[in-house]
């Protein structure tokens, strides 16, 4: 018995000692490779294709130098940064080993007056002073031969924005000429210097520019085209235009000569601007300003924009701020999912997410030898009503909604041979401004006429993409701002400055930096909520307007009596017959403003109580699961202990 206890003990410790070595042996295998699982749905911290392709083109080896403080004394601030340095450390390991040997790595600890404080300078990194008053560094130099590029500081605020950096810095060194994209807007998008007099007020305090604006300064060189440009310049590979609201004639011929000697045109038209409004009214407050539009150049395409019109859509509405701040509903104001998104197109593949307040719909059919490629659309569930109502009163569009059953385009890209919208040549001048030139021209000259230069047909297929709203492009629609310890922080609303950036760069002719940038913003809307809310919405709508058609009728016979009159000295006295009626009618309107509130009352708690019922189905489903995969293993071990 002693020697079958002892013989049990040996086993036992050797199996032991056994799965001891294998455990080490596979943690340090498995460390050494530096492989990680991602569950993740959008694989967000997997290398995406487009990182891999640009280290696939990597013929010439690049080196990374990783500059970060290690600190003897820890600090919370310290030992956050350290945790986030750890990750871009294993971030580096996969870019690596995605590499095959094209991507060498190098590790520095600048401590202060040490000769890796001196490189990190020279490099371009910036040391972060934290609230203890120590600097810290983390950033990253790139260099391939004489290029380099630096990341400063790699902010813990944009982790999810950490491949797309690396991967931008990797491929500038590659190609580092950055194509020229020029920018026409009415906007302050390059932002508004303050005013002296002003800010001796302390009143103007400047505006800086949109937050795309310098986005793109990091990928182009960006350069300002002024509203009344006759010619685009030849070095702009990429023109956008945002809110091109009253553009001329002239400049519209301009845009259109670009695009006939191959340049590339992304447009964000506009019906309703919010960014872009009059002074205040005082009846209406801020009222938005007239809409865009490229009238002839979309006729010459076959498409038309209008520009008194919004799209909304009971599907992909959205809350605002209403009177004191209670939030109300806003059919006009779209929150785009994917299923108004193309997700077959390498722009808006991997964008779940976009706002568009108030956005216009493009129609028509392309001309001849044009192909059009929706990529953001509506759904059935829209109908195109009044810009100004939709504004002023969007609670109203929604009781009185009725679907048309059309999905409107809201974003479409146009491929082929352009053929130009002005045939006849360059449009003539306003009769003020050709009289004005007319006087500076020397007699000799008085009759001469320019010879027809200009284009009439592109020679090659080109590229336009047309976005239905240019809202959608300004900080607060698209970002959050929160302010942090280490600066402001940008957050990502949505996906719409990365739809704009996907855009330029497909039009510039690099897609790998789309897959590696989309993936920073990923948004999971309750889509099955939506559907249920808009099923209660339904049935409840007829029965509201119902109501309320019935109260506004009470009211309307009420006044109607009130202003009734016997005769001028008895204007104010109403018969036996009058006064009864009146006080029928007024029965009537308090019992239908009665039930109208008990409906509406019982609209928000079928919402609420379907919202809740799908998040406690989320909250509870894996405990029950697990639980209930508990007892059935308990259940079958017990039976088959009890066979024996």
């Amino acid at each position: 018995m002693k020697k079958k206890s002892f013989e049990t003990l040996i086993y036992s410790t050797i199996g032991v000692a056994a799965m001891a070595l294998i455990l080490i042996a596979f943690n340090f295998i498995s460390s050494a490779a530096k492989t990680r699982i991602d569950l993740t749905k959008e694989k967000a911290y997997t290398l995406s294709p487009g990182t891999k392709a640009i280290l696939s083109k990597l013929d010439t080896t690049v080196k990374v130098r990783f500059y970060c403080t290690q600190p003897e004394n820890s600090t919370p601030d310290t030992v956050y940064l350290k945790s986030y340095a750890k990750r871009v450390e294993d971030l580096l390991t996969e870019y690596k080993q995605a590499a095959h040997g094209k991507l060498v790595v190098e590790k520095y600890d600048p401590q202060p007056d040490s000769d890796a404080e001196d490189s990190a300078r020279l490099d371009g990194i910036e040391g972060e002073t934290l609230r203890n008053g120590e600097r810290f560094y983390m950033g990253l130099a790139v260099s391939l031969l004489d290029e380099k590029q630096a990341i400063p500081f790699l902010d813990p605020n944009r982790e999810r924005l950490l491949e797309y950096d690396l991967s931008r810095a990797i491929s500038r060194v590659i190609t580092p000429e950055k194509p020229v994209v020029g920018i026409m807007s009415p906007m302050p998008v390059f932002g508004m210097p303050s005013n002296p007099m002003m800010a001796r007020m302390g009143q103007a305090q400047g505006q800086q520019p949109w937050v795309i604006v310098n986005e793109l300064k990091n990928d182009f060189t960006v350069k300002r085209v002024a509203m009344d440009v006759d010619k685009i310049d030849e070095d702009i590979k990429v023109l956008m235009i945002i809110h091109p609201r009253e553009i001329s004639d002239k400049a519209q011929y301009a845009v259109d000569q670009f695009i006939m000697r191959g340049g590339k045109l992304i447009a964000f038209l506009d019906p309703l601007p919010m960014v872009d409004t009059k002074e205040q009214n005082q009846m209406f407050g801020n009222v938005p300003n007239s809409g865009s539009s490229l009238e002839k150049l979309l006729k010459a395409w076959g498409l038309s924009f209008e520009t008194t019109k919004v799209v909304a859509d009971m599907r992909f509405k959205m809350q605002i701020g209403g009177r004191n701040g209670q939030p109300q509903e806003a059919p006009a104001v779209l929150s785009i999912t994917p299923e108004g998104i193309n997700k077959d197109d390498i722009v808006t593949s991997q964008i779940d997410n976009i706002w568009l307040p108030y956005a216009g719909a493009f129609t028509g059919t392309p001309a001849q030898g044009l192909k059009e490629t929706v990529l953001l659309k509506s759904t059935p569930e829209s109908q195109m009503v009044d810009g100004f109502m939709a504004n002023l009163a969007g609670a109203n569009i929604a009781k009185e909604f009725k679907a048309s059953g059309t999905a409107y385009a809201l974003a479409v890209r146009l491929t082929g041979k352009f053929k130009s919208a002005f045939p006849n040549g360059k449009p003539e001048e306003k009769k003020e401004d050709a009289d004005k030139k007319e006087g500076d021209k020397k007699p000799d000259d008085a009759t001469a006429k320019k010879p027809d230069d200009s284009l009439k047909e592109t020679a090659q297929d080109n590229t336009v993409i047309l976005v239905g709203d240019a809202d959608m492009l300004f900080d607060n629609v698209a970002l959050r701002q929160t302010p942090t310890p280490f600066g402001m922080l940008s957050q990502a609303m949505n996906g719409n400055l990365n739809f704009a950036q996907n855009a330029i760069e497909q039009l510039t002719g690099d897609n790998n930096l789309i897959h590696v940038r989309s993936r920073a913003i990923q948004n999971r809307p309750f889509t099955r909520i939506k559907d249920m809310e808009l099923e209660a919405n339904k049935k409840f709508q007829s029965e509201i307007k119902k109501l309320e058609e019935s109260a506004s009728e009470a009211q309307r016979k009420i006044n109607e009596l009130q202003q009734q009159k016997k005769d001028k000295d008895q204007r104010f006295i109403l018969s036996p017959e009058q006064t009864a009626e009146l006080a029928k009618l007024r029965k009537e309107e308090a019992e239908s403003r009665k039930h109208l509130k008990q409906v509406q009352k019982d609209l928000r708690k079928e919402v609420v109580s379907l919202q809740t019922s799908v998040k406690w189905m989320n909250i509870l489903v894996v405990p029950l699961a697990v639980s209930l995969s508990g007892v059935v293993i308990a259940v079958a071990k017990r039976r088959k202990t009890s066979a024996k």
